[in-house]
């Protein structure tokens, strides 16, 4: 933002403008060209310059949280997103021929690793064009990998090119464009996004950074991307729209349910009626559903955050996730999303950033969101009580895992937990903890009796102490002596000092 921005930030959203001041301030950006970054990230080479280049071209929002991966792995992330951006420029193109296209996405796992492959056949108008015209500096980099990651780079681009070949062909011979059902969009998902996550689980293990066993959760990772996708998909209707790209599943938004409520009139036609004068109830009915939709990934996205254990990988995974359900909150019952793109506000976003570093604060932005989105729906919406169950699922997650009655308190640079007086389960909670306690005590108790073969606990106690009074008499006879002997070498050696004196 610029100094005019900040200003009139500052006298018209105050408490926004101290927000983004202490994110510019006190929140750190990891400057990839840095000279002691430089071995790790690669900036050295004009090769990887490049693909730094682009991928800040590409995705502002991803390059941001990529950057902040520790050591080669932010290097490594960021290959892999190029890999798969270009897959998808070549999958997006409308202007290329389904014979060629199929031709190069079913082989782009091998045209990826071909030294000085290049793509120049694509429109003039797609935006990421260029990346493919220069395809051959990543390429380059990408041979600098080590195995263990161009494994998993190599084997998540051969799935995702089936998907995308598989759905480009669908389009272009049939002349469907839409998304038929719930699980077609599922589908569609996964091949651009589902499959995104897998491979970062992957990247994860292999870096040794997590746990071998991370990138063996797929249904995890895969709501993750689902939960991101999805949440783009509903964000981009008009933009999408306007393009003549139609992901919204024709299963919702054709459906005869959603005419029902808005007095007997049927489902849409077209998806581009949806933001029609006089359609805008219709249509959020349908967006609601599609919200609802996707709220069903959020538990699986909060299970995979309590995996992590590297700070930079949760922070990583956990700020797209808290943007997404921020973005869902904002879209819910939000008829402006359908004639223009909305985004959340600079300073929520940047408080979003610097408040998801740790699994319980996710956890409370998330039910913070969910909480939001449940007090905005209305009893018309026909996912009125689905809404209200999905909501509920998220709030249960919380109080499971982090319940709202326990405080975390720092102290001395340490967090301690703290019951709330002030909330009735406080009580149980204390109850149970001395239960517990007791219960400890008592296997303790019958441990020490079994090794003593049932003499009487007291009397072995008694007999401790009677040997460690023993054992302190001795020690004190010893101190003495050498006392003794001390003293009587000192003033021998004083006595002849002063005799030799004298």
């Amino acid at each position: 933002m610029g100094a005019m921005s900040m200003l009139a930030l500052l006298v018209t959203h105050p408490l926004e403008f101290r927000t983004l001041l202490q994110y510019y301030l006190w929140h750190d950006q990891r400057d990839v060209s840095a000279d002691h970054e430089r071995e790790s990230t690669g900036w050295d080479r004009e090769t990887m310059r490049r693909c730094w280049h682009f991928l800040d071209k590409t995705s502002r929002s991803f390059a941001a949280v990529i950057k902040q991966l520790e050591d080669d792995l932010a290097r490594v992330v960021c290959l892999y997103y190029l890999v798969l951006r270009g897959l998808d420029t070549i999958e997006d193109d409308m202007t290329l021929p389904d014979e060629r296209k199929q031709k190069v996405l079913r082989s782009f796992h091998e045209l990826t690793l071909t030294r000085g492959w290049s793509f120049a056949e694509n429109g003039p108008e797609e935006a990421d064009r260029q990346l493919l015209v220069e395809y051959d500096k990543v390429v380059d980099e990408l041979l600098l990998l080590p195995p263990k990651y161009l494994a998993v780079i190599v084997e998540i681009t051969k799935k995702m090119e089936v998907g995308m070949a598989d759905y480009a062909h669908k389009a272009a011979t049939t002349g469907s464009v839409y998304l038929e059902k719930i699980e077609d969009w599922d589908l569609y998902c996964h091949y651009v996004a589902g499959l995104v996550g897998e491979g970062i689980s992957g990247l994860f293990s292999a870096s040794g950074k997590e746990a071998p066993f991370i990138g063996e959760q797929l249904e995890l990772s895969n709501s993750m991307g689902l939960f991101l996708q999805k949440t783009n998909i509903i964000r981009d209707y008009r933009e999408d729209v306007e393009e003549h790209r139609y992901f919204w599943p024709r299963e919702i938004w054709g459906a005869e349910r959603f005419g029902k409520a808005c007095g007997g009139r049927p489902g849409f036609k077209e998806m581009k009626e949806m933001y029609e004068p006089g359609n805008e109830k219709q249509a959020l009915w349908v967006q609601s559903a599609l919200i609802l939709d996707a709220l069903r990934h959020a538990t699986d996205s909060l299970d995979y955050l309590r995996l992590l254990k590297n700070q930079s990988i949760f922070n990583f995974c956990a700020i797209p996730q808290s943007m997404a359900i921020a973005t869902l909150e904002l879209c819910f019952m939000n008829p402006t999303m359908f004639q223009r793109n909305v985004k959340i506000r600079k300073a929520e976003a940047a408080s979003l950033i610097m408040r998801s570093t740790n699994p319980r604060d996710v956890a409370c932005i998330f039910r913070e969101y969910a909480r939001k989105i449940h007090h905005k729906s209305v009893p018309a919406d026909p996912s009125f009580v689905h809404i209200a169950v999905a909501c509920g699922k998220i709030e249960h997650w919380c109080e499971q895992y982090y319940p709202s009655f326990v405080r975390m308190v720092s102290s001395g640079g340490a967090a301690t937990q703290q019951f709330n007086p002030y909330d009735a389960r406080t009580q149980v909670a204390v109850a149970n903890e001395e239960r517990d306690r007791e219960l400890w005590l008592e296997k303790r108790k019958q441990d020490i009796l079994a090794k003593t073969n049932g003499t009487d606990l007291a009397g072995k106690l008694k007999n401790q102490n009677q040997d460690t009074g023993s054992t302190f008499e001795l020690l004190a006879y010893v101190g003495i002596v050498f006392a003794l002997i001390g003293a009587v070498i000192i003033g021998g050696v004083y006595f002849l000092i002063y005799y030799l004196d004298a």
